[in-house]
């Protein structure tokens, strides 16, 4: 059960209890916004910058419907159910940059073309790929990891609504949270490093993968080190959503949450799957290749 704390409404003067992880909330009786101020606590971190909500409640409802209907492998439960419930939530999270410093080796595939002529004439052609070892070194700054700093949104769930776009970062105020909801970091900076170093390596890769030359590459090997890793906690827009459906008796209510990034619009979540649904596709699709397949032997 999580930790409760006090704070006394300025507007009606009610004291009320929330969740000790809020940094911000709304009074239930006047419903009044509210920043919870707590006194410094160094195993406390306090963000440094915070990036506004652009997209309004009802652009992120309508985006998420939208996501819903457009689930066509999901159940129709699923798609039919009520999107309502939605929450704006600050979420926190830490902005990771550090220098990058790699050496790399692959083997690089350069394609050519090969024609060859039988005893009757005919020419034929294919291609040959002829194969090379590349070895390099790779140096760049890489400055827009975000990882969360939250227990309850998963770095997964988080990237899966990236990119935000950081010019519009803001040095954080208390006065930014007014009538929203804001979480502290709940997870330990230490735990968030480890997850930025793993995901800045994978950045790594991916760029050096992106500019290898040829026209095939195998076997990439990439060792990668980084100098003076820094980072900043900041707070994200994030409008939370769980989709309630019953699909069947036997599984009752289910919860699926979706996230819209509150800068852009962007939807993400994980859409339950209607197995009937997928295996009725595989077999119109193996029906019409059948189909095509015979109607050309038959000709």
């Amino acid at each position: 059960m999580s930790a409760l704390i006090e704070f006394a409404c300025g507007s009606c003067g009610s004291t009320c209890q929330v969740e000790a992880h809020l940094k911000a909330t709304a009074c239930p009786y006047c419903a009044s916004p509210a920043v919870i101020e707590r006194p410094p606590d160094p195993s406390r971190p306090q963000p440094l910058f915070v990036i506004a909500f652009v997209v309004v409640e009802s652009a992120a409802l309508a985006a998420a419907r939208r996501w819903v209907k457009r689930a066509w492998f999901a159940p129709e439960a699923f798609r039919a159910a009520e999107v309502a419930a939605i929450r704006g939530v600050y979420v926190p999270a830490y902005l990771f940059s550090a220098a990058a410093d790699a050496e790399y080796s692959a083997e690089i595939g350069e394609n050519y073309t090969v024609t060859t002529t039988d005893s009757k004439g005919r020419t034929k052609t294919r291609t040959e790929t002829e194969w090379s070892t590349l070895y390099g070194k790779y140096s760049a700054y890489i400055s827009d990891v975000l990882v969360t700093a939250s227990r309850g949104i998963h770095n997964d769930e988080l990237e899966a609504v990236e990119p935000f776009d950081l010019r519009a970062l803001h040095r954080y105020s208390p006065r930014l949270l007014s009538g929203w909801i804001a979480e502290e970091a709940s997870r330990a900076a230490e735990e968030c490093q480890r997850l930025a170093v793993d995901e800045s390596i994978a950045v790594v890769q991916r760029r050096i993968a992106a500019m290898l030359p040829g026209d095939k590459q195998r076997g990439l090997q990439v060792s990668t080190s980084l100098r003076g890793p820094h980072q900043q906690l900041m707070l994200l827009p994030v409008w939370v959503l769980p989709v309630r459906f019953t699909s069947s008796k036997k599984k009752g209510e289910q919860v699926v949450r979706l996230l819209v990034n509150g800068q852009t619009g962007k939807v993400a979540g994980a859409p339950p799957r209607s197995w009937p649904k997928i295996i009725g596709l595989t077999v119109l699709l193996l029906g019409l290749m059948l189909g095509g397949y015979f109607l050309i032997a038959h000709r």
